[in-house]
């Protein structure tokens, strides 16, 4: 149980997440199917029983994996209540989030079932009436159902907010599949400006419903920049802003398509395939926000400007010699209780994974921290300058970059967690109990699959195929689960001052990886400019990690 607790922060908002990104699935393909391809099904030329057949294959597989998600989700929440309370599994699952996730899983299944022909008039009332009862229940989980002042204004903004992101980014899959399955230039035009037209109310519904939330969670300037909601709602604004410019350009190019059936669709397909991808990061960061206090309900604890600008300062130069190892605050500990226990056959551990026991840190155990952050930013910062001068005819000795990649993973498993194998006294597969420690070695993981994956892309040139796409998609991703997890829960100040540079990092990972992914599925001037985009994120990301600091 204790292991349980321990980790029952991360993995809700994993799977809170998970829980949006099928939910918008099914609502956008719902919205997809009843608003743009049953009445522009008759004027298509080809290609429509395909679609049809792909499309309802993605709704029912979302709609059931919502349904199972949600189940999921609240087995892990009646387990942590049971396991805190002491309370019945009965009285756990009669709670209100209990009958709400029952009735969520339950209109799920329904939209499976009758989602295999949606197309019927009673059938599309049934899957309408459902929908509409699962999104009602949905809101029930949100911070809204528990504002006695303001209920239900939020109610209907937060269910406005994501029926409108279930349309944009939920139906941009269906999109793609269609346009994929027609041939002809006019059906293009019609599914493309009727997707538009969709997207642009779904836009305003979500700004709408997002102001409004906004106003009453944040409710000041200083809990923008001075809490961790508004940090990470801050991180959700970057994300719809590139999510809006990609829009934008996808609108004119429709807008040429309009006038000109001739005009080629490639860059439509491209920026809805990034879209797709930072769309999905926006849910894992809206998943994330519902696990954090609004910020208008923590007066305490704020940061204020001079404490934010104080940690920001840079300070030169960067901490590039570490602390020994035994003056760390476990080492100390554990040398302490070896003595205490001389005479015991089993000594104590200081440090049992799985716990939940959060040991205090000292000046050397800052120092450990510094100086990993800022080897890891030199690593960061020579991948992205040696990437840009692989760009030059004089610079095409520096392709081999990503072995850096790999330097950096050996150093961050050896450094990274101090407590843990092969330097603490928690073995390797024990100390994965401990979530911060297992997040730690997913990232080492990544960054080592990537950089194995992007160096024989680098090899063999063109004829890479589709191991090229696995550096782009692992960048991504990392940057994504970085804005899952907030350290900063209990708004502890020193907690949210490292939140506040971790996020930044993870919308530079997110812009390198789809800027790299433009690079290798475009042509032309985009291709081009994609192509600088992602080595300057990479460079930024390692400016940030050299400037990091913790006290």
């Amino acid at each position: 149980m204790y292991l349980l607790l321990d980790i029952f922060g991360y993995l809700s908002v994993v799977l809170r997440g998970l829980i949006l990104i099928a939910q918008s699935f099914t609502l956008g393909g719902l919205a997809f199917w009843m608003l743009l391809w049953a009445p522009l099904r008759p004027q298509l030329t080809s290609g429509s029983l395909t679609i049809e057949q792909r499309c309802q294959a993605v709704l029912r597989i979302s709609a059931l994996a919502w349904a199972l998600l949600t189940i999921a989700s609240l087995a892990l929440n009646v387990a942590a209540l049971v396991g805190t309370l002491q309370v019945a599994w009965s009285e756990a699952l009669g709670a209100d989030f209990g009958r709400a996730d029952l009735v969520i899983a339950a209109c799920a299944f329904g939209i499976a079932v009758l989602a295999k022909n949606p197309a019927q008039g009673v059938r599309s009332i049934g899957l309408v009436a459902l929908a509409v009862l699962a999104l009602a229940m949905q809101t029930r989980l949100t911070h809204a159902a528990s504002r006695p002042d303001v209920r239900w204004p939020l109610l209907l903004s937060d269910a406005g907010h994501m029926l409108g992101a279930s349309v944009w980014i939920g139906g941009l899959p269906y999109f793609l599949i269609a346009l994929s399955g027609c041939k002809d230039a006019g059906d293009w035009r019609r599914i493309a400006r009727r997707y538009s037209l969709m997207s642009m109310a779904a836009v305003a519904a979500i700004l709408a419903g997002g102001l409004t939330m906004a106003v009453t969670y944040i409710g000041s300037i200083e809990a923008i920049y001075g809490t961790a909601y508004g940090v990470m709602t801050l991180a959700k604004v970057g994300l719809l802003l590139m999510l809006l410019a990609l829009g934008a350009g996808n609108y004119f190019l429709v807008e040429r398509l309009r006038r000109d059936p001739s005009t080629p669709i490639l860059r439509l397909k491209r920026f809805a395939e990034v879209e797709i991808g930072i769309g999905l990061t926006v849910l894992l960061a809206a998943a994330s926000l519902t696990s954090l206090p609004p910020g208008v309900d923590l007066a305490q604890d704020r940061l204020n400007w001079h404490e934010i600008v104080e940690r920001a300062t840079p300070q030169w130069p960067p901490r590039l010699t570490s602390p020994d190892y035994d003056k760390l605050t476990v080492a100390q500990l554990q040398t302490k209780i070896t003595l205490a226990d001389a005479g015991r056959a089993n000594a104590q551990a200081a440090y049992v994974p799985g716990e939940g026991t959060i040991l205090p840190r000292n000046a050397e155990d800052i120092a450990w921290s510094e100086y990993n952050h800022h080897w890891a930013g030199i690593f960061v910062v020579l991948i992205g300058l040696l990437a840009l001068i692989e760009h030059f005819r004089w610079g095409r000795w520096a392709k081999h970059w990503p072995l850096l990649f790999l330097g950096m993973a050996a150093f961050l498993f050896f450094r990274a967690d101090e407590q843990a194998w092969p330097l603490g006294p928690a073995g390797f597969f024990e100390s994965l109990r401990d979530p911060e420690v297992a997040q730690h070695r997913i990232f080492v993981l990544l960054i080592a699959v990537f950089g194995i994956f992007e160096w024989r892309v680098r090899l063999r040139g063109g004829k890479a195929g589709p191991a090229a796409l696995v550096f782009p998609l692992t960048t991504a991703l990392g940057g994504a689960l970085l804005l899952t997890h907030s350290h900063a829960i209990a708004n502890i100040k020193d907690q949210l001052l490292i939140e506040m540079s971790h996020t930044p990092l993870a919308l530079c990972g997110v812009t390198a990886g789809w800027a790299r992914w433009l690079e290798l599925r475009m042509d032309g001037r985009v291709r081009q400019a994609a192509a600088w985009i992602w080595p300057i994120a990479f460079v930024l990301v390692g400016l940030i990690l050299l400037e990091y600091r913790e006290a």
